[in-house]
């Protein structure tokens, strides 16, 4: 069989306008001759009735819910738009057949709210393509060792969707949403971003990873590791969107080794508390490992690290500022916090020592006279901590000296 798998996202399925157009791709790809699974997100975003953060807000002011119990509640968002698909399949003469994660073969770990798929059963999926039906999968769920439900966290949709394409030997995995694809940089911050038409896994990786949100990380990774083809294109238009796959190295067409061609596209994220910290004179050299072991501890995850003998710099988003105050001042480490920061990157597979790549970075930023504070670097990218009020600025320089908004010429 030549299998494609369809996820559409919260604002593809939002209403019955949109979920007809999403009828409509299903049906396309029958007519090509493909047999399409098709696995659907809770309708809607944040506000609509049955969105997950809708579902969640039911238990406030609540007494907080048990995990698992938090998984049974959020769980039913994808159910009851799994099942509501269905009926538009049916009325368009498709022959649908709704399934859970569980059912679908998602087989979990047990930590629930984020839990890893550790194996995949598609025998049910497999029969149910064979007798001419199209299954309609509740994506981010799956079972626990203990028969609960589990949920896979954020973007979970995106993992189930990967997973279920590197099960079935899937020709695509085509990820349905409100753009038209991967853009060179945030259409908000940058109108003239164009859509990127082709990316290696580890660039779309890495821009997931530092703020873009069109594919979660997480099934990025999943799809390099079972070289599943993914396209992330538009619900709403013809376009042929970003193809990601495993690229060409160095030289792709795309990537060219030159510092004018070396970036892919730009990224931010805002909403970042940056600490200072001193060692206390009562704490000899492993100071630093005590306070990261805590923190890992506590579940903590830490970015932007410069580590110096008498004192260091990280950053943790927002949402973890008090649990590292509270840390710190357990520890008595003397400590500076500032909640105005941002950050913003550059990704591209060709930057890896190429040189100049740096100089023409610091040229832009400097033209506009924006301070960096910190800054890190990998083989793929460069991300500079900034004042928050300086992120646009620095993502529209970055996007115009590296030229993003015009097609790179072929090879």
């Amino acid at each position: 069989m030549r299998v494609v798998v369809q996820k559409f996202g919260g604002t593809s399925v939002r209403e019955a306008k949109q979920r007809r157009l999403v009828a409509r791709w299903v049906t396309e790809a029958l007519e090509h001759g493909y047999r399409p699974v098709v696995v659907v997100s809770a309708m809607g975003r944040a506000g609509d009735a049955y969105a997950t953060d809708t579902l969640l807000n039911l238990l406030d002011p609540l007494p907080s819910a048990p995990p698992e119990e938090i998984d049974l509640l959020v769980h039913c968002g994808e159910i009851i738009s799994a099942v509501v698909m269905a009926g538009h399949l049916r009325q368009s003469g498709l022959n649908p057949e709704v399934m859970s994660g569980g059912r679908a073969g998602i087989q979990t770990d047990d930590r629930h709210t984020d839990a890893q798929i550790i194996n995949l059963d598609p025998s049910e999926l497999k029969i149910s393509l064979e007798a001419g039906r199209v299954p309609v999968v509740a994506g981010f769920q799956g079972i626990g060792s203990d028969g609960l439900v589990t949920t896979l966290g954020r973007g979970g949709s995106d993992t189930t969707a990967v997973a279920l394409g590197a099960a079935l030997d899937a020709e695509v995995v085509e990820i349905f949403t409100d753009v038209d694809g991967i853009k060179t940089a945030d259409p908000r911050i940058v109108p003239e971003a164009r859509t990127i038409r082709e990316m290696d896994y580890h660039e779309v990786f890495q821009l997931a990873n530092l703020g873009a949100r069109v594919i979660h990380p997480r099934a990025v990774e999943l799809a390099r590791q079972f070289s599943v083809p993914v396209r992330i294109r538009s619900t709403f238009s013809q376009g042929q969107g970003t193809l990601v796959g495993p690229g060409r190295g160095v030289l792709d067409s795309w990537a060219h080794r030159d510092p004018s061609h070396a970036v892919t596209g730009v990224t931010q994220l805002r909403d970042l508390i940056q600490f200072q910290v001193t060692r206390p004179t009562t704490f000899a050299s492993n100071w630093i490992y005590r306070l990261f072991d805590l923190l890992g501890e506590q579940g903590v995850s830490v970015d932007l690290i410069n580590l110096f003998p008498d004192h260091a710099y990280f950053c943790v988003m927002e949402p973890a500022r008090l649990t590292v105050e509270h840390v710190l001042s357990d520890l008595g480490f003397p400590y500076a916090v500032y909640d105005d920061r941002a950050k913003v990157s550059i990704v591209g597979s060709a930057i890896q020592g190429l040189p100049g790549v740096v100089g023409r970075v610091m040229e832009a930023l400097s033209r506009e006279d924006i301070r960096v504070l910190q800054s890190a670097d990998s083989h793929a990218t460069i991300t500079l901590l900034l004042e928050r009020k300086d992120m646009e600025a620095a993502v529209r320089a970055l996007h115009q000296q590296f030229g993003l908004d015009r097609e790179v010429p072929p090879l």
